[in-house]
């Protein structure tokens, strides 16, 4: 074979493993560009209103319009007062989340006892609670719940507490509605040799009061999530999503090991809260939600 003849096979095969990596680029940026245009599964995932404070402060009805934009399905309040939400009635207000499909799902809202527990009126306290109960329905709310309480210094206090809170549950069962608790850090001291929360999901009914515990509180107070989990299986019914600051930045909370054991814990609901930011608020939020939405172990819906 000449000369001539072994130049023009070489070039020949040059060119065609040429075209083969040309084409197998191609297929790469072809593949990244539909992994980037193809849109990110929907979830079943609420925001607490509170991440949003100020904006809602200066524009409510815009506020809840981007919420609804960002790909959010639903919300929990964190404004009652004297039978309204953000100033508005009930009927206003489920119109007004609606109009942005969103769904009312909860609400933050309580009423503390007395100091002096034994002083407490209790004509007033089931007053206030028979009126914001009849909100809580008729904006549509699935679950009332309550955001916090006094840090009490004995068992005796504490145990004052939780027949409360039973008894609250209890009429908001008669009413078609479920009751909770949502945790800080402070339940995670002992009190008289009982640590706090423990002993508060030991001395609540199951079918009166749920615990809607804040995942980021309760790491912050030296315990696992998941620990809990294990221990009082089907006790909560939602789970706040939170971190430092936006989720899974802080490297603070076990995330993954958290949605990995939601069936254990009895979760219908997940609601993200944002209290802190790097970014400004709306920002923070929507990356909370994509950060959830990308996660692998995050189900797309836990109410079924």
């Amino acid at each position: 074979m000449c000369a001539n003849t072994n130049t023009f096979l070489f070039l020949n095969q040059r060119n065609i493993m040429n075209r083969k990596y040309l084409l197998g680029a191609l297929s790469l940026i072809v593949g990244f560009s539909l992994m980037a245009n193809t849109p990110v599964k929907k979830k079943n995932i609420y925001l607490q209103l509170y991440s949003l404070r100020t904006d809602i402060k200066n524009d409510f009805k815009g506020t809840v319009a981007k919420v609804g934009e960002m790909g959010y399905t639903g919300i929990e309040a964190a404004s009652y007062g004297d039978g309204k939400f953000y100033g508005l009635t009930p009927e206003d207000f489920k119109k007004e989340i609606q109009a942005n499909g969103l769904s009312v799902l909860s609400s933050h809202v309580g009423k503390s006892l007395n100091e002096d527990v034994k002083s407490t009126n209790w004509d007033e306290i089931w007053k206030w609670w028979d009126t914001a109960i009849k909100a809580h329905k008729a904006a549509g709310m699935k679950y009332i719940v309550v955001p916090s309480m006094p840090r009490v210094k004995t068992l005796a206090d504490l145990k004052a507490y939780c027949d409360y809170f039973n008894q609250i549950g209890e009429k908001c069962n008669a009413a078609g509605l479920r009751f909770g608790y949502h945790n800080h850090s402070f339940e995670f001291v002992e009190i008289e040799g009982e640590m706090m929360y423990d002993y508060m999901l030991k001395n609540t009914d199951p079918k009166k009061v749920f615990f809607e515990m804040d995942v980021y509180w309760t790491v912050r107070g030296g315990q696992s999530p998941v620990d809990y989990f294990n221990k009082y299986p089907g006790r909560f019914e939602i789970l706040h999503i939170k971190d430092n600051k936006e989720l899974g930045k802080s490297g603070m909370v076990g995330f993954d090991a958290i949605f990995q054991n939601t069936d254990k814990a009895g979760v219908k609901y997940l609601v993200v809260e944002v209290e802190n930011y790097n970014f400004k608020p709306l920002e923070s939020v929507s990356m909370s939600l994509n950060y959830l939405l990308k996660n692998q172990y995050v189900k797309s819906d836990y109410s079924k």
